[in-house]
Formats: structure tokens, sequence, C-alpha cells
């Protein structure tokens, strides 16, 4: 039994070490996202102004 105690506090100390290093890759996934999202909303900007001068509006 005292083994399996030792090898819970490991993988306690495992997840605490984990967690520290996850912080970083967040951020960097959220600065990513926010590119993302601006090069997205950019690009369909320029999808709908394209759409409106092909418009015929001769209807």
């Amino acid at each position: 039994m005292t083994t399996a105690k030792e090898e819970i506090e490991l993988e306690e100390d495992f997840v605490a070490e984990d967690s520290e290093e996850s912080e970083a890759p967040a951020e960097a996934a959220k600065t990513n996202l926010t590119k993302r999202r601006i090069i997205d909303n950019y690009l369909e900007e320029r999808r709908l102004q394209k759409q409106l001068s092909d418009y015929d509006f001769d209807l």
C-alpha cells in the first residue's frame, strides 16, 4: 500500500507541472485564433465586396 501512495504523489506532481506549462500554449492558441478571425473577416469582406461589384443592378 505504501507504493500505491507514492505513485499517487508522483502523478499529482506530474499533473501540477503539466498545468503550469499549459498556460503558455493557451495564450499562443488564443493569439493564433484572434489572428485567424481577423484574416477570416478580411477575406469575407473582400468576398462580399466582389459580389457587390459583380451584381447586376439593372434587373
